[in-house]
């Protein structure tokens, strides 16, 4: 429906249907990360049945791994195109018509293409818009908002888990990939739910007649293109268009670079403990089924902390400086793994299962939340397509590089102390440089004060202070949401 007021882009109503779009994100985001790893019931047979290797089987999800995160960019265009509704439902469509194909696969190579690339492309598709459209309903109580999404996965993965063994022992894996296949599709209902947040179309044209044709070049909206075009557009070469959907002015983003290398570095060792916990249990001399409960306790702590760490998030003491939180979590997440080695008995893996699910839960609830609080909600689509091609790498290398550690000494220590070392690494590069950060915006922002009371250089240097203005609007982070919020309530109630 048309908004209230015509002239005025609405804001972000935190809450109403957007607790519906929360539902839709939970769902939508709990399939992306919980199916990969679901899938693992199946490979013995699926290796019996083709007659190859469990490293080649194993290729089916490391291939919608990374197809999921390295599709990233084109996921964001596509939302930045369409918005994030048909998107959505687009990739529910790709998640099934893969999944069902993989159904009568005659090859492995068959299932990569099923399987690892149209069903990871599928759910690409689904993981950045349902993270996106959060942004655009909440801002008072978006880390909740955040942290209630997040909690999909290890909701998703607990029940995935289940059911998988389920299907798998009273249909085969034919069955179950059909069955699987038509669950799916539910993303489908999740991406309709995704509502488009009103209208942009009026105050668009406003700009048209106030600011010009010029003032359309390279503008999208929110849930979709603007349909009119200039002349000039004509004239532009492939990367102006390009970056019209995807900004890659970001790499000039101070905050952006600093959040993008902690991550690509904090996920060399994020992974891989998940990975070779249960195989650690039985190396120890745990029996199989005590072994895979220790994922189990990690699940539920992990669904238990994502939401808690939203809300702490969100309080008045933490939201104003979360990145500082975010880095503790990351160091805490390291420090878990440093200590596991230590825990020789199946007590002792107990309680570092425990531990470990909170610091995950904490780094994934605040992931997607801390980028947004540095680059805004508007620049965040293209953000987060960037960041998912980079961290596609070392997610990729992370496992690997662990199984090549046990495979040379032998121990499985080696391999925890590598992740967190590399984590704590990763925590402590982002606290300081986040220190720094802030130090130099807040030096830039008592610079633009100062420049702005003294009426000297407004007279004579007005035009190099509105040229410094655009330059800090554009390479510096975004300043806190609410604290800017606060200021525009003031000047409503003066009169301004």
């Amino acid at each position: 429906p048309a908004p209230a007021e015509a002239g005025r882009v609405p804001g972000p109503p935190d809450g109403g249907w957007g607790w519906v779009v929360v539902f839709g994100a939970f769902l939508s985001i709990g399939f992306a990360y919980a199916f990969p790893k679901g899938l693992a019931i199946f490979f013995k047979e699926i290796q019996d049945f083709f007659g190859t290797s469990y490293s080649e089987v194993a290729w089916v999800s490391s291939i919608m791994l990374a197809t999921t995160y390295g599709a990233g960019p084109i996921s964001s265009i596509l939302v930045n195109r369409y918005g994030s509704r048909p998107v959505v439902m687009f990739g529910g469509l790709l998640c099934g018509v893969g999944m069902i194909s993989a159904a009568f696969c005659t090859s492995i190579l068959q299932l990569y293409v099923c399987v690892g690339f149209i069903t990871g492309f599928g759910l690409a598709l689904n993981l950045q818009p349902s993270v996106i459209i959060i942004g655009k309903y909440f801002l008072k109580r978006r880390p909740i908002a955040n942290g209630l999404a997040m909690a999909g996965s290890p909701v998703m993965l607990c029940t995935l888990a289940p059911l998988n063994q389920f299907l798998f022992e009273n249909f085969g894996w034919r069955g179950s990939f059909l069955i699987l296949g038509a669950i799916l599709l539910n993303c489908c209902v999740a991406g309709a739910l995704f509502r488009p947040i009103g209208a942009h179309t009026a105050p668009v044209k406003t700009l048209v007649t106030e600011e010009g044709k010029d003032a359309l070049k390279g503008k999208i909206t929110e849930d979709g293109p603007v349909e009119s075009k200039t002349e000039e557009e004509g004239g532009k070469d492939c990367f102006e268009k390009i970056n019209q959907y995807l900004d890659f002015s970001l790499f000039k983003h101070r905050g952006f670079l600093i959040y993008l290398i902690g991550n690509v570095l904090m996920f060399l060792g994020f992974f891989a403990p998940i990975v070779f916990l249960a195989p650690y249990a039985k190396h120890t001399g745990i029996d199989e089924y005590s072994a895979a409960f220790l994922l189990s306790i990690l699940a539920v702590v992990d669904m238990v902390a994502r939401p808690t760490t939203g809300i702490i998030a969100n309080s008045r003491w933490v939201r104003p400086r979360i990145q500082y939180f975010f880095s503790f979590a990351i160091a805490f997440n390291g420090a878990c793994h440093l200590l596991c080695p230590l825990a020789s008995s199946y007590t002792g893996l107990v309680v570092y299962s425990s531990f470990f699910g909170l610091a995950f839960g904490m780094v994934c609830a605040m992931l997607f939340e801390t980028l947004m609080d540095l680059v805004g909600a508007a620049r965040f689509t293209s953000a987060v397509g960037l960041v998912t091609i980079a961290e596609c790498c070392t997610i990729l290398l992370g496992p690997p590089i662990g199984g090549i550690l046990i495979d040379t000494f032998g121990d499985y220590k080696y391999m925890f102390i590598k992740c967190g070392a590399v984590m704590v690494l990763a925590g402590t590069f982002l606290f300081i440089m986040n220190y720094y950060n802030y130090r130099i915006l807040a030096k830039e922002e008592k610079e633009r004060k100062r420049k702005e009371e003294d009426p000297k250089p407004v007279r004579t240097e007005d035009e190099g202070k509105k040229n410094w203005n655009k330059d800090s609007t554009e390479d510096g982070p975004e300043l806190e949401p609410l604290r800017e919020e606060g200021e525009g309530v003031k000047k409503e109630k003066n009169g301004a």
